[in-house]
């Protein structure tokens, strides 16, 4: 069985327990397990199959370069937003004709580097970015492929600070702009129209968002040949939802895969998606150490050596992820806890109202935070970067060194004396 289970009551990934890794690599750690990215990203593909198509990453999710070599070697194209995640792509053995490019505030450098390697496509997020494109390309004597990313202003019924496809949020151009928009770009010399994209959020939980984004953009794909435009791809975005309760119900990649078949006409274009999230949320976990129990009047609290740092997403999005002790066979008595890490802030929990039965020294673990754990991380507090190990075939390889106060400190200086 891929990824994380039990096994007589011990927290297993694939079939190393993973206390054996934490007495080899220490706490705090991220532990991710390939045959789950694998099984995750081959699912979205195999779905796929019925068209010209290209599952794209969205390196955001996780940028560990290991990770991308390893989708890179099944054939995975990959979404960017920045010149560093196109770099690191790059040094994974990345494909540039399996980039899209996308970011509402692409630089003249990133462009510019963009270009020299030849990627897919950019994703174009105004008129003025257009003209910059353009303006790079034309100083490069190439000639630079877009789509442009429309925003149909649908509600994705998502956390607000996940959401991307209402009228209100900074990205894509109003759908009732884009044929002047592409109007605009058909006038330019240096740029050429590809297809067209769409991202409405992300940790989307019902399909009726995506019906109804789909059905414009694929309205707007049909209206767009009609007036002349060339349009040879669709790129629908990502965004789907993984479960963090296990009682939640949610859409599978298939029945994500079935909208588009469904609402998608155009046969003879290329589809992209873009997942993040649900290529690595699920395969992953973050594995704490208890340093101390708190037992008080109105709160207990487990005190762990992971943080906020570490996971940002229960402080920033009130976000619940499950906690579990690695071992289940516990005599310790179960209290009600309050699970948070030793950063001097009221928001560094992990998780709240949690009934455990634990006790100090005791290892937990921390499900789905495969994606958006390791690559929110900061060093608030002067916390060096924990160590990352990804389990290949039932062996645990360290893809992330444990980072130390000197490296944090690497870079700074102090004022000359006077």
């Amino acid at each position: 069985m891929p990824g994380f289970h039990y096994k007589d009551d011990i927290l297993n990934v694939d079939s190393i327990p993973v206390h054996a890794i934490a007495e080899q690599f220490g706490t705090p750690c991220y532990i991710y397990s390939q045959d789950k990215i694998v099984q995750n990203w081959t699912s979205f593909n195999s779905a796929l199959s019925y068209s010209d198509h290209m599952v794209c990453y969205a390196v955001k999710a996780n940028p560990n370069i290991a990770i991308l070599n390893l989708l890179a070697n099944l054939g995975s194209g990959f979404d960017i937003v920045s010149i560093g995640e196109l770099e690191r792509v790059l040094a994974a053995g990345g494909d540039p004709q399996k980039i899209v490019f996308s970011g509402v505030g692409k630089r003249q450098d990133e462009i510019e580097r963009a270009l020299a390697v030849n990627i897919f496509c950019f994703n174009v997020e105004s008129s003025s970015e257009l003209k910059r494109i353009n303006n790079a390309a034309k100083q490069l004597h190439v000639v630079a492929p877009i789509s442009l990313r429309v925003n149909p202003n649908v509600d994705a019924k998502t956390h607000p600070h996940i959401t991307t496809g209402l009228i209100g949020n900074k990205f894509g151009v109003d759908i009732n702009s884009a044929k002047d928009f592409y109007a605009e770009a058909e006038s330019l010399t240096n740029v050429k129209i590809s297809g067209i994209d769409c991202h409405i959020g992300s940790q989307l939980t019902d399909l009726e968002p995506y019906n109804n984004a789909f059905r414009q953009i694929s309205n707007l794909a049909d209206d767009l040949r009609t007036s002349g435009f060339n349009i040879e791809h669709i790129n629908l975005g990502g965004g789907l939802g993984i479960k963090y309760k296990k009682d939640e119900i949610l859409p599978t990649q298939e029945q994500y895969i079935n909208s588009i078949k469904q609402e998608i006409n155009q046969k003879d274009c290329k589809i992209l998606v873009e997942p993040g999230r649900s290529i690595m949320g699920d395969a992953g976990i973050l594995l704490t150490r208890i340093e101390y129990l708190k037992h008080g009047s109105h709160k207990n609290f487990a005190v762990v050596d992971a943080a906020m740092t570490e996971l940002l997403r229960p402080a920033l999005y009130n976000s619940w992820h499950e906690i579990l002790p690695i071992n289940k066979q516990s005599s310790s008595k179960t209290f009600c806890y309050d699970v948070v890490g030793p950063v001097c802030e009221s928001a560094d929990f992990l998780g709240k109202d949690r009934q455990l039965a634990i006790q100090e020294g005791d290892l937990i673990a921390i499900f789905s935070t495969g994606a958006y754990g390791a690559s929110m991380a900061s060093s608030y507090n002067s916390r060096p970067e924990i160590a990352a190990i990804l389990v290949q075939k039932d062996k645990p390889y360290l893809v992330q060194k444990r980072g130390t106060v000197e490296q944090l400190m690497q870079g700074e200086s102090i004022l000359p004396s006077k």
